[in-house]
């Protein structure tokens, strides 16, 4: 299949023909993956701490460091929740917090240093705005720190803080967080050294078809560049318990639908054509729509997420067992198989 334009996406984000389009992202799943096998990753989500000075509207996980309930997780506890990943599987710790300008450069060397010492487990961490914030407290390069965190034990990046790559956009929902550019310069300089990583897409706040095509561009294009990127995860806005849908009268939320969900996923599929994994969000949208998302263009039912705390601050708590993802792929038709961070199978189930 001929790679499409913006002008394209534009236009299948603004058709109805919902379904047309979602045979099209099907029909290229097929084609990219033939065997019909769903991965999977056994994991957990680490949010070290919620302590974070960005204050993101769309957010409801932060805290200020003068709140009663702000927290750093001592190693201990870190230890203890590793430990339990192991033992249920786990392959995969994603270790994210928020910018906590009570820690530097050494406590994530010594903590990530820590872990690869008492544990056999990838470390899937750290998002471009906290690569950032380390770079200029210490007055580094982005290379710099991504290296000396990389020696310490970090061995892969979550595509946090991208929400949508279009800096119109992101001066109303997150003004105090890195701007596209530097999003991407971060992630570029993790690919030139080896090291890779995830791209994400959180829409359903404020913005424009076009804002999501442009998203969806950038991203293709470094992805040109480097082959960096393991896997695409779009997901919706969650908007309990934040403070966006307050920022501007006059500005209106546009949340996504099961409809839009499905259609948004279905066009990433199509228009990423150079990006073998399309993650459904389970976390987000619940089994039953991730199991429908694996005919409208996605391959990976994602993470088991032993532990999730940044979507569960919304209100949105969906829970998942080991065996109910497996029993949700195979009852799609489909053969469920663990992975690995690099999309490695393990094992088919």
């Amino acid at each position: 299949m001929r790679r499409i334009s913006e002008t394209e996406a534009l236009q299948m984000l603004k058709s109805k023909d919902f379904l047309d389009i979602g045979q099209v992202a099907d029909s290229i799943r097929a084609k990219l993956h033939p065997e019909r096998i769903v991965t999977f990753i056994i994991d957990r989500n680490i949010n070290y701490t919620n302590i974070c000075i960005n204050r993101c509207r769309f957010c409801a996980f932060y805290r200020d460091e003068s709140s009663p309930d702000a927290y750093v997780l001592d190693k201990k506890e870190i230890f203890k929740k590793i430990s339990e990943t192991i033992n249920a599987g786990g392959t995969q710790i994603l270790l994210q917090g928020g910018i906590n300008p009570s820690l530097d450069l050494n406590y994530y060397c010594d903590l990530l240093s820590s872990i690869k010492e008492r544990f056999r487990i990838n470390i899937h961490g750290f998002s471009p705005p906290e690569i950032d914030y380390l770079s200029q407290r210490h007055n580094l390069s982005i290379k710099e720190v991504l290296i000396i965190l990389k020696r310490a034990g970090l061995d892969s990046i979550p595509g946090g803080g991208a929400e949508i790559l279009s800096d119109r956009v992101r001066k109303l929902i997150s003004p105090r967080k890195i701007n596209s550019a530097k999003w991407l310069n971060i992630m570029e300089e993790a690919h030139k050294i080896g090291m890779k990583t995830t791209a994400t897409m959180m829409f359903g706040t404020i913005e424009d078809y076009e804002d999501i095509v442009e998203h969806l561009r950038v991203i293709r294009e470094l992805q040109d560049k480097t082959n960096g990127f393991t896997a695409f995860i779009p997901w919706s806005f969650q908007p309990g318990n934040t403070q966006l849908k307050m920022i501007d009268k006059k500005i209106s939320l546009k949340l996504a639908t099961a409809l839009d969900y499905l259609k948004i996923l279905s066009i990433s599929r199509i228009y990423l054509d150079n990006i073998k994994n399309i993650q459904a969000s389970w976390v987000t949208q619940g089994v039953k729509l991730a199991q429908v998302a694996l005919r409208f263009g996605a391959n990976d039912f994602g993470s088991t997420m032993i532990e999730e705390n940044v979507v569960r601050a919304t209100g949105i708590d969906y829970r998942v067992s080991i065996d109910e993802i497996i029993q949700a792929i195979k009852s799609a038709n489909f053969k469920a198989a663990q992975r690995d961070t690099y999309y490695n199978i393990l094992k088919i189930l």
